[in-house]
């Protein structure tokens, strides 16, 4: 058996193929001229490698490193001005409500009886969002892991390109790339720098401790975001660093195609692409009847009420040019809603002894938890 050390230098050294195959994708789409290219070309190129047999990988304590320094670049583009749309809160935050439960309704009805899957099954794939905590439901109630994974997985890919080029399409994107944001300030000085990254990061720590979902992004946010609205700091992250981090986001999104057999990929596929239709057919009448109402952009309400994970969305509004605050807002209220709902309607649609297995994904088999 191979020592401890041997085993940390291996994880390391697929962490460093890992990254270096997320840096040329989100290079290579960011020369495109692609709309957020770092953060999809990033996870393109995970997940291509993955799906090429490449064992990739990012540790766990690297990818906390990124959910921090991504909660700080968060919270770093917020001002003042930006504080004053915490009115519309409310109303966007119903909405939403009303927006996931037809959500999960109308997908797992989809799953259900378009292409087969057992009920509980469905309704692990229809959840928009906390992918840890359905996965981890999945197993408990022996549901089909591999399915779920990849119908959900996929929907995030999905997103990750459609949206920018979506909103590019339309017009809705704003000038300026990614560099350009964070140069705007100029040079921030190394007090100011040390102060943020000090308070941010402590505030993310406190608020990981306290089990609070996604802790450390939005910890480290909530930081950053009270400092730079109230004006007390205006220093940012070096370009690098937040370039850095939306690469490495990217690279945790692509790599939980790790282990996935494209032809396994490939039989799930019309469940993964028609259920992200359906999904993001109810968000987008979401979004045209809360636009109506109030005076919300178009694409901020696009990327906050996509069913994605809040990671990888709350990335691409920092890459848009969008409003963090508001996306970040709704994207946690989504998650504890969905968290509380679906233990809930886990047990209420659960498989029984004398279920037949027929009723499964086609093509599937009785999973286990190292699936």
């Amino acid at each position: 058996m191979a020592s401890p050390s041997i085993l940390a230098k291996s994880e390391w050294l697929r962490a460093a193929e890992t990254l270096s195959a997320a840096a040329v994708g989100g290079m290579i789409l960011t020369w495109l001229g692609f709309p957020a290219g770092l953060v999809t070309g990033s996870l393109l190129g995970v997940a291509t490698a993955a799906l090429l047999g490449r064992p990739v990988l990012v540790p766990a304590p690297l990818s906390r490193a990124i959910s921090v320094l991504v909660g700080i670049s968060l919270g770093a583009v917020v001002t003042p001005e930006t504080l004053k749309g915490l009115a519309a809160f409310p109303l966007s935050v119903a909405m939403l409500a009303i927006s996931t439960l037809c959500m999960m309704a109308a997908t797992a009805s989809y799953l259900r009886f378009v292409h087969g899957w057992d009920a509980q099954s469905a309704l692990f794939g229809a959840s928009p969002g906390a992918l840890a905590q359905v996965m981890v439901l999945s197993a408990e109630y022996k549901a089909d892991l591999r399915a779920i994974a990849i119908v959900q997985t996929m929907r995030v890919v999905a997103l990750t390109i459609g949206i920018p080029a979506g909103l590019s399409f339309f017009g809705l994107t704003a000038e300026g790339g990614l560099l350009a944001r964070f140069t705007a300030a100029g040079p921030a000085s190394i007090a100011d720098l040390a102060v943020l990254v000090v308070v941010s990061t402590a505030a993310a720590l406190l608020v990981w401790r306290l089990r609070f979902p996604g802790g450390l992004m939005f910890g480290a946010m909530l930081a950053s975001a009270i400092l730079h609205g109230v004006g007390i700091i205006h220093a940012t992250l070096p370009w690098w660093a937040v370039y850095a981090a939306v690469i490495g986001i990217g690279a945790v999104t692509g790599s939980r195609f790790a282990n996935t057999d494209p032809r396994t990929l490939l039989r799930f596929l019309g469940a993964a692409l028609g259920s992200f239709a359906v999904a993001m057919t109810i968000a987008a009448l979401s979004v045209l009847v809360l636009t109506a109402l109030m005076s919300v952009r178009i694409a901020d309400a696009v990327v906050a009420f996509a069913p994605g994970a809040q990671d990888t969305m709350m990335v691409l509004a920092l890459a848009l040019h969008l409003d963090p605050v508001f996306v970040g807002a709704l994207h946690l209220s989504r998650f504890l809603l969905v968290s509380m709902l679906m233990p809930f309607l886990a047990y209420r649609f659960r498989r029984g002894p004398d279920k037949p297995m027929r009723e499964r994904p086609p093509g599937a088999t009785r999973p286990t938890i190292e699936d």
